[in-house]
């Protein structure tokens, strides 16, 4: 009995030791995986780094439906004659709109641009990639700024200093006229004064996709100065009169 009582002690002592034996142990966590490589260039970065000075910033995501693949941060625009043009601040685009926005700035813009009396040295950036509905009006279609697709102009800076703002209607009308053209040859939509109340100072260029692919909207009155109207002459000052004695 008494080695019963024994064996029983020992198999009570030696259990605990024994089940602490099998319980398995966790897996080891897997180590973690290497940043992922940086994606090569895309053909489109790598056209575009010859005429403009850019930063790549790959793909742009949401929230919601905003966003674009291959963006790009565009600082200046290298022009023929290997000056450069800043754009201020600069624009995050889809390499594509950074693309067209350089071709036509090299092509067009800085000729045009030369006839006020200087040649170009910037470009006002008005407003480029933000998450918004069209004209910021809630709830409204997803705006092409918000596919990083749309640039908003509001002036140029010519090497003498002067600025001069493409709205203004005592800027050089033929001047403003040929921007216009150029700019609506160009691009998608191009929305100035006279579009729809919110583009009064400043112009709006983007390359939607449309189902038709030849639709284009050209909306911008190149207007002139509002008439001066002359004010009526003061009517003359009655002489006092004089009664008579």
């Amino acid at each position: 009995m008494r080695r019963l009582l024994a064996m029983a002690l020992t198999l009570a002592i030696l259990m605990p030791a024994a089940a602490k034996e099998i319980i398995p142990l966790p897996r080891p966590r897997p180590a973690e995986a290497p940043p992922a490589a940086p994606s090569e260039p895309s053909a489109c970065v790598l056209d575009l780094a010859d005429r403009a000075t850019i930063e790549p910033l790959g793909a742009l995501a949401g929230p919601g439906a905003c966003g674009a693949p291959d963006a790009v941060r565009l600082n200046t625009i290298t022009m023929p004659n290997h000056s450069r043009v800043a754009l201020t601040p600069p624009p995050t685009l889809r390499c594509s709109m950074a693309e067209a926005i350089t071709d036509w700035v090299r092509a067009e813009v800085g000729g045009i641009a030369q006839t006020l009396g200087a040649p170009l040295v910037a470009i006002e950036n008005y407003d480029s990639y933000e998450c918004r509905g069209m004209n910021r009006v809630a709830g409204a279609k997803l705006s092409e700024h918000g596919k990083a697709n749309a640039l908003d102009i509001r002036s140029l800076k010519l090497a003498d200093g002067k600025v001069f703002e493409l709205t203004d209607p005592t800027v050089s009308h033929e001047f403003r006229e040929r921007l216009r053209a150029s700019a609506c040859a160009r691009f998608m939509t191009v929305l100035g004064p006279g579009s729809d109340g919110y583009h009064e100072e400043h112009i709006h260029v983007d390359l939607a996709e449309r189902r038709n692919h030849d639709y284009r909207i050209c909306q911008w009155d190149v207007r002139d100065p509002a008439p001066v109207i002359p004010l009526p002459r003061p009517r003359p000052v009655m002489a006092e009169h004089r009664s008579k004695l």
